[in-house]
């Protein structure tokens, strides 16, 4: 297990190009299975959920080149079914989240998938029914097995349908328009998850040949075709990077120039640091977050405490509700942060109540923070990494702190964050990966 050693009270300066957007290229890497033809996808984040789904698709039999730094090329051509029947791969989809978005692109082409409960952060039940039910609409068959305690998904050939989710899910949304691309007629998906990666992987999808309407709404209609061919495709930067650079340059009063973010993506993300009264400035397609002594949390029209809380696209992503309450606990005044998606997620603000922090935790979904406004810094601490958010927020409150810090367990933060130290040292942080 590897650890970090931050030696806090640095600040940044200069500039940070945002990495490839995790969540967007989980989806497309996954969606390569729905044609033998290669697809080419470029600004592919080195980051180990990444590389462990690359990994996967390799021993599956797909044709995978490296064609440069974050160049990969993928050709499905020749899957290795018996390798799909093994422990192996089921070992491997449970150690892997994204695996789970297999299961639509295998189904609709080749007619089966197996898949095991997979694995991610844990921050509570995350649960798979929008996937199953999407699917099964779609004409499927599931059986769960005990003994090997996996998934087995079958048809002979999916069927258009209309289909009204129970949650606006990103991946189980994903998963159902992959599947649907190749089914037979017309298929419905009301309630639709509309977040930019889910946009990108439309846009990708009808590039190969698909016909999907509605994209960036949460109504999409896609008529199924025969056949898919290949195409080249560039992720978006990843948001949640830029976000957690926003927060960094906040905590550590920084001057920071994030680069080529892709602004028109970013949503509500900006917007809701200005809230914190953090000032971030667009620049071309730029954000530049100038060095403050001080940032000042707005109150609501009738004067009652800001709350920021997440919500599904166009709303403000749950992932970055961490960094935003580490954020807060140097800011003037008061803020209470509500995480509505995720039950688990604030459960390392003891971490930060170590460190000096003015933290109430009302319950597994809310916290409410007193912010110190940069009177009184965080002390150094030795905590250790719950998932990945949580782990880029205790790294964010160790860069700010008095002394020395230790996180543990790192490899939760590795699985998000490209290179995040080497990135980060090289404008003026002081972390050592041990």
């Amino acid at each position: 297990m590897a650890s970090f050693i931050i030696e806090g009270g640095h600040k940044l300066n200069g500039e940070i190009y945002p990495q490839g957007a995790k969540n967007e290229v989980l989806e497309i890497i996954c969606a390569t299975l729905l044609t033998p033809e290669k697809v080419t996808v470029y600004n592919v984040p080195d980051i180990l959920d990444v590389n462990n789904l690359i990994q996967l698709m390799r021993d599956m039999g797909v044709k995978v080149s490296k064609l440069g730094t974050d160049i990969y090329s993928f050709q499905a051509e020749d899957i290795n079914f018996t390798y799909l029947e093994s422990d192996d791969f089921l070992k491997a989809c449970a150690r892997l989240r994204g695996s789970v978005m297999l299961a639509g692109p295998m189904v609709t082409r080749f007619g089966h998938a197996l898949i095991s409960k997979p694995g991610g952060d844990k921050i509570g039940r995350r649960r798979l029914d929008t996937h199953f039910a999407g699917i099964q609409k779609l004409g499927a068959r599931f059986a769960y097995h005990e003994e090997r305690k996996i998934y087995e998904i079958s048809a002979e050939k999916l069927q258009g349908s209309y289909i009204l989710l129970d949650e606006a899910s990103i991946t189980g949304t994903a998963n159902i328009i992959m599947a649907a691309t190749l089914a037979k007629g017309r298929t419905v998906i009301y309630n639709a998850a509309c977040e930019p990666y889910i946009q990108q992987l439309c846009h990708m999808l009808n590039r190969m040949g698909a016909k999907i309407q509605g994209i960036a709404s949460n109504l999409l209609t896609i008529d199924g075709v025969d056949a898919l061919h290949g195409t080249e495709h560039t992720v978006l930067p990843d948001m949640i990077e830029v976000g957690s650079f926003i927060g960094m340059a906040a905590m550590t009063q920084s001057n920071l120039t994030i680069k080529n973010v892709s602004h028109r993506h970013l949503g509500i993300i900006p917007e809701s640091f200005r809230r914190l009264g953090i000032k971030v400035e667009q620049q071309n397609d730029d954000l530049f977050v100038p060095a403050q002594d001080s940032y000042e949390i707005e109150s609501f029209m009738d004067g009652s405490i800001m709350t920021i809380a997440d919500a599904p696209w166009p709303g403000l992503t749950p992932d970055l509700l961490s960094v935003m309450l580490v954020v807060a606990t140097q800011a003037k005044g008061s803020v209470l942060i509500h995480q509505k998606m995720f039950e688990s997620r604030l459960f390392f603000v003891d971490k930060l109540i170590d460190m000096g922090a003015q933290i109430i935790l009302c319950d597994p979904h809310r916290a409410v923070v007193i912010g110190h406004n940069h009177n009184f810094h965080l002390k150094g601490g030795n905590m250790t990494s719950p998932d990945i958010r949580a782990g880029i927020a205790l790294l964010i409150a160790a860069m700010s702190a008095d002394g020395i810090s230790q996180i543990h367990n790192i490899e939760q933060i590795d699985r998000g964050y490209q290179d995040i130290e080497g990135r980060l040292n090289a404008i003026g942080a002081r972390i050592t990966r041990i």
